[in-house]
Parts: structure tokens; sequence; C-alpha cells
């Protein structure tokens, strides 16, 4: 028996967004402080839900993958690329999703942890 691991959809939604964030500078005029800001947080979001799809029991990367979201969404304040409307669109929607999906894994990645939900190969 092994928990089931590649399953969870809210995991590859996060997969999802934080590759379309890291991609967005190719298709979204930018400056290089929004490049760099949604570079590194979509890489950052990419790789906690690719390993959450991998090791679905760890609760922590849920709650990483909220404060991920968190700073995606802030950062154009914080950051200062409000201006450049496409990039500031992309970090709010982005991180929006990334702190809802996060949310929504919570619950399930924690009867995963507590031995649950399992599945056999």
């Amino acid at each position: 028996m092994c928990v089931a691991a590649w399953r969870r959809w809210q995991d590859w939604v996060a997969v999802v967004a934080g590759v379309y964030a890291f991609l967005s500078p190719i298709w979204t005029p930018t400056v290089s402080k929004a490049t760099t800001t949604l570079v590194i947080l979509g890489i950052v979001a990419a790789v906690v839900g690719l390993v959450s799809l991998a090791r679905p029991g760890m609760v922590a990367l849920e709650w990483v993958m909220v404060v991920v979201g968190v700073l995606m969404f802030i950062a154009p304040w914080v950051i200062g690329f409000t201006a450049m409307a496409g990039m500031a669109w992309t970090a709010w929607i982005v991180g929006v999703v990334l702190i809802v999906v996060g949310l929504l894994a919570l619950p399930e990645s924690n009867r995963i942890h507590h031995g649950g939900l399992t599945a056999q190969h």
C-alpha cells in the first residue's frame, strides 16, 4: 500500500499556475523587477506543486503554497510594478489561484498524513 501520488488536481493546478507565472514575461510587457519576481515565485510554486504531487501527505507544503500565493499577490505593491498591468494582473490572479488550491488541498493532505487515504500500486 502507498499514498496515491500524482493524482491531486489542486497540485496540478499549482504546477500550471507556477509555470504560467514563470513563462509570463515571454508574452507580457514587463520590467526587470516584475520579471524576476514572477520567475522566482513561479518556479517555487511549480516545484512545491510537483513535490506535493509526489509526496501528498506533506501538509507543510500546502502552507508553503499558500504563503507563495500571498507573496505573489502582494508582489506588485511591494516590489512596485502595479503600473505594469499585465504583470500585476498575472501576479494577482496566480496568487489567488495558489492560495485557493493550497487551502483546498489541506484537508486531503491532512487525511493522507494521518493514514486515511491510501491506494494500491
